[in-house]
């Protein structure tokens, strides 16, 4: 991505749709070292969470909060990341991280996520603005139809946040307007070629299906908000610390630590995991 700075069109689009896709977001160099470490990296297996559909596949995810000096915390602190999160989410005040999560989809055994806003498990944490929280989602593998892709429903970060219940250990919108949504909106598979990026607003409904292919969906979700948008139930601090912005190069350039020293959440020390959601 060469040029950091989206376009007014772009911005545009996002704010009417809810959703952007921004292709070659990371080059394929890139990619190769960001899917190796994630592959590779102990700290990301020792500390993967796996979470039950309700047909019970499963989908394995680590999430940490503070972005270290690593290549997974060069990739989410870049100016490229940086500086169009910053245009989208619209204020005078300095970007945060609140959470990055590695999303791992294997072939087959992958499982679905349900209906469901962002801001309806954030809401639990109690950020005031949901128009100053949003996630990027940058594909490692490709992404699509027939592994499992992210489905958002275009435009429904307008409907506002839609109550939240309950679904097995995963937690689903009101199933009643996700489909009064569905009969309104337009549903938009989220097909990503490895390295494309999906930026999207804490309030869009989204969902994915299981993975029943033979190939892999791994996407690292960086998830950010302002600082200036207090969160008066949230036990972290990124989420209040604005963001230590490192060049681009520095994916591939600078010696990257391991992620052991992250901040990782850990499922049997959060009894409030189901309740917050860290599923996408």
């Amino acid at each position: 991505m060469a040029n950091k700075a989206l376009t007014a069109q772009q911005i545009s689009d996002y704010n009417r749709d809810g959703y952007l896709i921004v292709k070659n977001f990371c080059n394929a160099e890139e990619i190769g070292r960001l899917y190796s470490t994630a592959l590779n990296d102990d700290a990301m297996r020792k500390n993967a969470l796996d979470l039950n559909d309700q047909s019970g596949k499963k989908t394995r995810l680590s999430l940490w909060f503070t972005p270290g000096n690593d290549v997974f915390g060069y990739l989410t602190r870049s100016e490229r990341m940086i500086t169009p999160v910053g245009q989208l989410l619209g204020e005078d005040s300095p970007v945060c991280h609140f959470h990055s999560k590695l999303m791992q989809k294997e072939p087959k055994v992958g499982g679905a996520w349900e209906w469901h806003q962002d801001y309806g498990y954030w809401y639990k944490n109690q950020f005031m603005f949901p128009d100053q929280l949003m996630s990027v989602m940058v594909a490692l593998t490709p992404a699509n139809k027939e592994n499992g892709c992210l489905q958002v429903v275009k435009g429904s970060h307008k409907l506002g946040r839609v109550n939240h219940g309950f679904s097995g250990e995963q937690v689903g919108a009101d199933i009643t307007m996700v489909n009064n949504a569905l009969q309104t909106m337009e549903l938009i598979y989220c097909d990503l070629d490895a390295g494309d990026a999906l930026f999207f607003h804490s309030n869009l409904l989204h969902r994915s299906e299981a993975n029943l292919s033979d190939h892999p969906r791994w996407s690292i979700i960086s998830c950010y908000s302002l600082q200036s948008n207090l969160a008066y139930n949230e036990t972290s601090t990124s989420w209040k610390t604005p963001v230590d912005v490192v060049p681009d190069e520095a994916i591939l350039n600078w010696d990257a630590g391991s992620l052991s020293n992250n901040d990782f959440l850990v499922k049997e020390n959060d009894p409030a995991l189901k309740e917050t959601g860290w599923e996408k």
